[in-house]
């Protein structure tokens, strides 16, 4: 009996120091934690002087997409043996030169996006991935401060396809005016002054025009998201039929290291470029800008990202 509530004693106590010693582990990790969280704020105000001060600052951050598939003798589709895949490819780059009396930002937004589908059964096909989404557009804003927020700026921004039909058609707008900067990241451009250089082979179709340029660009990282998000839209002064919008939204989320998860949507409306889609199909489903079914241009790519 005696060693028995020995044991229990023994078994008791053990406890009893187990649970002390848990308390008092959570109790340091508590402590630990506070610092750690007082370390972070410490580490957030100093880059938020570092960020404020005059100087260069340069990212990049990208989506990667892709799938292959091979079917053979699956008789429930159309195509029993084919051979499928789909690649996309989105980098977002920035180089800013922010002093106190200018500043100087440029930036990169492309997304490329190849398609297969290569029936087996067919020799007339094309086995080889053919381009699909094909966006390219880089910018460049140079501004003399007025007040902290408002300065005289001129824009050269650049627009075109690369995989296809390169410069056909290219848009180069070039115009002078304002801009705003409310809050840190947000870059509102105002120019009443701007001319849209429009270079296609189709001159009856595209032509470039006086008008009025706005931009607005939301480029931040917090943390480990990444996201960008760019208005840029051109009002011809000679006809509505020569404007044009271009909204493109980029978001990316790190997960482990550099590697992540990526989401890239766009939308377009230019009036000239459906009326040439529209002149190339046969029969032409249209012939002039009054007849043009205009419907919104838009994509998205969900893939791999890489924070470079």
């Amino acid at each position: 009996m005696k060693k028995t509530l020995l044991l229990l004693t023994l078994f008791v106590g053990l406890i009893s120091t187990q649970a002390q010693t848990k308390e008092e582990l959570q109790a340091q990790k508590s402590e630990k934690q506070a610092e750690a969280n007082a370390a972070q704020a410490e580490a957030n105000a100093l880059q938020a002087k570092i960020d404020a001060l005059p100087g260069w600052r340069k990212g990049a951050f990208g989506t990667i997409g892709g799938s292959l598939s091979n079917f053979n003798n699956w008789y429930s589709q159309d195509k029993p043996n084919n051979v499928s895949g789909n690649i996309g490819l989105t980098v977002n780059a920035y180089a800013n030169l922010i002093e106190e009396k200018f500043f100087w930002r440029n930036s990169l937004t492309t997304n490329l996006n190849w398609v297969k589908l290569d029936d087996k059964d067919s020799s007339t096909d094309s086995d080889n991935f053919e381009p699909s989404t094909d966006v390219f557009s880089i910018t460049s804003l140079y501004g003399r401060n007025i007040t902290k927020t408002l300065a005289i700026s001129g824009l050269a921004e650049y627009r075109t396809t690369l995989l296809d039909n390169f410069n056909d058609p290219g848009y180069l707008d070039v115009g002078i005016g304002a801009t705003w900067t409310p809050i840190q990241n947000l870059i509102v451009v105002v120019h009443p002054l701007n001319y849209n250089f429009v270079f296609a082979d189709n001159d009856a179709v595209f032509e470039s025009s006086l008008g009025a340029k706005i931009v607005a660009d939301y480029t931040r990282q917090i943390g480990a998201i990444n996201f960008k998000t760019n208005l840029s839209t051109f009002q011809s002064y000679k006809s509505g039929d020569l404007s044009n919008l271009t909204w493109t939204n980029s978001f990316s989320y790190t997960l482990w290291k550099m590697i992540g998860v990526g989401f890239d949507f766009g939308l377009r409306s230019n009036k000239q470029e459906a009326l040439n889609y529209a002149l190339a199909q046969t029969p032409a489903t249209a012939t002039s800008f009054d007849d043009v079914d205009n419907k919104l241009q838009s994509y998205y790519t969900i893939g791999l990202s890489y924070k470079f």
